[in-house]
């Protein structure tokens, strides 16, 4: 049987804001997964339509879409087509459960929810010829989930090609958060066995690695042993942590000791008043500032994550958040605008308010306005996030950023990888045109390998970048 695999490339991949290299960084891993369960029989391909293309000339026996809000209207084109050949084509992911009813006439079978226990019941019942219209996850574990199919993946089109998930979900429940309708109706947070997750580490080449989880440190108890296991391994890896897991107890230590070089941090916004109305409960109370300092003792670098549009807003908040970060010595930034996804709290707040503008999912893409704002015009709120974005990847702002790590060397490690990201455009499509992209990776490596310390107190010779 001939299987096709589809992620559709996300609308901003037309849009003036596309930047290749940030949808070029790591392989996702969803399709992957599920291709594991397909027979040894099957000829699979599996495309990735942010780094290559899709042939839709053949008719394979079945097509299985991955769906995200905007690249929903992409997918639903793709799947009409392929239907109209004579394919039959199933659309899960997490647009498809929260909006099953919009996605329905686009497809054979929708999938709700995760779909390693739902997608080997779908095979069984296509092979027999009785397919379900719906398959709804009911088990939520992953305790004997199958090794992805990491032979489908082009690992020479991204430029960390180890990226890899050992949990699901988020144990929080932010009210602008897309996941809750995903795993609604069961655990919204599970881990891998120990093991597997270290047995799937050990079978991947080179050093750095990638973990896609939404909390990597969500799990105390598996992240320790996670990462005691992974010591002596000589990996350097990224992944995302809570401040809350960031100041508790002492797994932030376990993980730089086992390779954590940068993490990714929800701060959100700096107003507590922000946080009560978004549930995000695990940041209340907490000291920003002594986590960042934490991380940074740690030699870990910070990617922090802001939400601009909040109701406690004001024109200030971006240079005031721009001017925190950069004082905190913040690697990198990601903004966004609020933005109401369909199936969180915030959207059904949003729509009993009378307070949506509009369902144009294509531009739900977190740098558009698409509802109606209190404390900000439309106006204001947009020009204020596109500064943000300007001001913060300033030169003169990542050279101050730089400066407000103690040692030298941490100063240059940052300033390297915060120019080297943002600040090299042309030169970053050039080598991902050329092919060449995965040859980059042992300069990230060397960016995010350890600063030593030297016994006398200094440190050992920054590891070369040029």
């Amino acid at each position: 049987m001939k299987i096709k695999f589809i992620l559709p490339a996300l609308t901003e991949a037309k849009s003036p804001y596309w930047r290749p290299i940030k949808y070029s960084l790591f392989p996702p891993l969803g399709l992957a997964t599920l291709a594991a369960y397909c027979s040894p029989d099957d000829e699979i391909d599996l495309r990735d339509e942010h780094v290559e293309t899709v042939d839709t000339e053949e008719a394979p026996d079945l097509v299985v879409i991955q769906v995200y809000i905007t690249n929903a209207y992409r997918a639903y084109a793709l799947a009409d087509l392929y239907r109209s050949k004579g394919s039959y084509v199933c659309l899960g992911g997490l647009h498809v459960s929260s909006l099953p009813a919009e996605a329905a006439p686009h497809a054979d079978s929708l999938f709700i929810g995760p779909g390693e226990d739902t997608f080997p019941v779908f095979l069984n019942d296509f092979r027999a010829g009785c397919p379900k219209k719906i398959y709804y996850n009911r088990e939520r574990t992953i305790e004997e989930i199958l090794p992805v199919r990491r032979d489908l993946i082009k690992r020479q089109l991204y430029l960390v090609p180890n990226s890899i998930v050992v949990s699901r979900g988020c144990p929080h429940h932010c009210d602008f958060c897309y996941k809750d309708a995903f795993f609604e109706g069961g655990r919204s947070f599970y881990t891998q066995r120990v093991d597997a997750a270290l047995s799937e580490i050990d079978r991947l080449p080179g050093r750095h690695l990638y973990f896609l989880d939404d909390h990597l440190l969500g799990n105390q108890k598996f992240a320790a042993a996670l990462f005691e296991g992974m010591k002596g391994m000589n990996r350097v890896f990224q992944g995302a942590s809570t401040i809350d897991a960031i100041l508790r107890g002492n797994l932030i230590e376990q993980a730089a000791e086992a390779g954590l070089r940068s993490v990714f941090v929800g701060f959100e916004t700096l107003s507590q008043a922000n946080l009560r109305q978004s549930n995000k409960k695990q940041n209340l109370g907490k000291d920003y500032a002594d986590a960042i300092r934490r991380l940074h003792s740690l030699g870990i670098m910070i990617n922090g994550s802001f939400v601009f549009g909040l109701d406690d807003d004001d024109k200030d908040v971006f240079n005031r958040t721009v001017d925190w970060a950069v004082n905190n010595g913040l690697t990198t930034a990601t903004f966004h605008i609020l933005t109401p996804y369909p199936g969180t709290r915030l959207f059904q707040q949003m729509e009993k308010d009378g307070r949506l503008l509009h369902r144009d999912w294509d531009r739900y893409d977190t740098r558009q306005v698409v509802y109606k704002t209190k404390s900000l015009k439309a106006e204001e709120l947009k020009a204020g996030y596109d500064r943000a974005y300007q001001s913060f990847y300033s030169w003169s702002n990542i050279a101050k950023a730089s400066l407000q790590h103690e040692q030298l060397k941490h100063c240059i490690k940052h300033f390297a990888y915060a120019g080297g990201w943002k600040k090299f455009e042309p030169l970053w499509n050039f080598i991902i045109k050329t092919k060449g992209l995965n040859k980059m990776l042992p300069l990230l490596e060397s960016i995010l390998s350890k600063v030593k310390k030297e016994k006398d107190g200094g440190t050992s010779p920054f590891p070369a970048i040029a």
